[in-house]
């Protein structure tokens, strides 16, 4: 058996995954795990110099192991690595194969990340801090905690969705930056680094106030949209126990009343006309 210290990013994982095929490793041959339980089992991640230059595997395995090497859980090197052996061996359609374990198990994968990245889409809150000494343009910090490492994946939609100003996002994992011209990313931050309040935050709250309907509040359904983790770095989350509890009591208003005799329909000719026609159903 052979040990494989879990690599930190896609780059690094290919670069072994070559090297292992080379070598004509399988993947039962191999432990993936972290780097502190190596030295159970010595070389914690040997890289073996000779690499197949010509090897070509489809484009959607690729693409597939780009997202899913972002996975927190770090499970996700030892089911690409057997899918890619198995594509390398022949098993070109195995992504197409939705009841195989390894197909299943890195689409489960794909689908938490894509939830997570739709999550920093919606719950991603900036804060002004001033304005460029250089070109006077905004500049705007946000902190956010995503359940995967996943910032890399969401650059082009912020810089397409906020081009026009100067931002930081930090994350625990990676910071993101972008100053007009090109995207740049730091090591992780602590979120004491982040701005706490600033006036957007009352817009946020007065906003989430005008949009919220008490008619159609159904909580729990708010609250896988919008879970509570989200909740503490989100201006407008403080305004959602309020507004719940005053939807309540406005329902429990509307059921103590006493019932309203209907009022008679209007006196016009043409709902007169149509009350007449024979019923075809």
């Amino acid at each position: 058996m052979q040990t494989i210290t879990y690599p930190k990013n896609y780059a690094e994982w290919r670069k072994i995954a070559r090297s292992l095929l080379a070598a004509k490793r399988p993947p039962q041959d191999l432990i993936w795990q972290p780097l502190d339980q190596d030295s159970l089992f010595g070389d914690p991640k040997p890289i073996y110099e000779k690499q197949d230059k010509q090897l070509r595997v489809p484009k959607d395995f690729i693409e597939l192991a780009r997202t899913v090497s972002t996975h927190r859980s770090d499970e996700q090197w030892a089911y690409l690595y057997t899918a890619l052996w198995r594509i390398t061996q022949g098993e070109r359609h195995l992504l197409e194969l939705s009841s195989d374990r390894i197909t299943h198990q890195l689409k489960a994968f794909r689908k938490q990340i894509s939830r997570d990245i739709h999550k920093m889409h919606a719950f991603v809150r900036f804060r002004k801090v001033g304005e460029s000494p250089l070109t006077g343009r905004e500049q705007f910090v946000a902190w956010f905690e995503p359940d995967h490492r996943i910032i890399r994946l969401t650059a082009s939609f912020f810089k397409k969705r906020f081009h026009g100003m100067d931002w930081s996002i930090l994350t625990p994992d990676e910071c993101m930056h972008w100053d007009g011209e090109q995207i740049l990313f730091t090591p992780g931050a602590d979120k004491r680094q982040a701005p706490s309040e600033d006036a957007q935050d009352d817009l946020w709250r007065s906003y989430y106030r005008s949009i919220f309907n008490p008619t159609r509040l159904k909580v729990k359904a708010m609250q896988a949209e919008m879970p509570k983790k989200y909740w503490k770095n989100l201006p407008e989350a403080e305004l959602i126990q309020e507004l719940i509890s005053e939807a309540t009591q406005r329902e429990e208003h509307m059921l103590t009343q006493e019932n309203t005799t209907p009022k008679p329909a209007p006196n016009n000719a043409y709902l007169t006309h149509l009350s007449t026609l024979p019923d075809h159903r």
